[in-house]
């Protein structure tokens, strides 16, 4: 059985809950309380696990903060033994609009503090990524409070949907593989 590792980024806390920058978090808890599967506290993260179509998927919710999100991802790869090629990082992006949903199979980290510190911890970039929309509403300087604050109400009317299309687009990549998985979900 192959096993996938997903990992949604985010921070812990009560105060980030529905921040944009909680997207990953938000796509992993959609999933989980759709699919019936439940997280719980281990080392660096919470964790689950469930299996879907014969594949064995790993969830992983870093509590390091973002900026050390790598920790915990590297530690979870070598732990389930699952390659590079089955790691899919669930993150917010403030270069696409709200709702806009990016799978891609490698890229740069593009400003995103938790990305850069996972490319540095596995020396690679070579990794596949699911890009959540977050839009960049913000006047210059204001960026950290932008993606530390909440989805506005008629972002979190809509929220469900997209979480739900994101969760799609994480099934998709570990059954289908990458390229099914964008040529399906990249509008």
């Amino acid at each position: 059985m192959s096993k996938f590792l997903i990992v949604g980024l985010g921070n812990i806390g009560p105060e980030y809950a529905f921040t944009r920058h909680n997207a990953g978090f938000m796509v992993l808890d959609r999933m989980a309380a759709q699919y019936g599967f439940s997280f719980s506290m281990t080392r660096l993260a919470y964790t689950a696990k469930w299996s879907h179509k014969g594949k064995q998927l790993f969830f992983v919710k870093p509590t390091t903060y973002m900026n050390l999100s790598g920790k915990a991802v590297s530690m979870y790869m070598k732990q389930e033994n699952i390659p590079v090629e089955n790691l899919l990082v669930v993150t917010d992006d403030k270069d696409l609009p709200f709702s806009k949903l990016r799978l891609k199979p490698k890229g740069s980290p593009g400003g995103h503090n938790g990305l850069k510190h996972i490319d540095e911890v596995l020396g690679t970039q070579e990794y596949a990524r699911l890009r959540f929309g977050i839009g960049s509403n913000f006047s210059r300087g204001r960026q950290i409070d932008f993606v530390l604050g909440e989805f506005p109400d008629e972002e979190m009317d809509q929220l469900p949907a997209v979480l739900d299309r994101a969760g799609d687009a994480v099934l998709s990549f570990c059954t289908m593989g990458i390229q099914q998985a964008m040529n399906n979900y990249n509008q």
